[in-house]
């Protein structure tokens, strides 16, 4: 038997850091995604204040899928 995949592109940010704004990227994806395989970071940026102060960790990333 085999599988199909399928990869989506998000992008998600946290005032709290890279990781949360992995977490919930991924949980937010998975309200209406089933069967997350896995995802890869292929990009991170931070926002900052005018004083170079970070605000917000940002990543995009691409979440992988297995279609039923």
């Amino acid at each position: 038997m085999s599988s199909v995949v399928k990869v989506i592109e998000i992008s998600s940010q946290s005032t709290k850091g890279f990781e949360d704004a992995v977490s919930s990227g991924l949980k937010k994806v998975a309200k209406s995604v089933k069967n997350i395989q896995g995802a890869w970071v292929n990009e991170m940026k931070v926002l900052t204040s005018p004083e170079g102060k970070v605000t917000h960790w940002r990543v995009n990333m691409r979440v992988s899928f297995v279609v039923d």
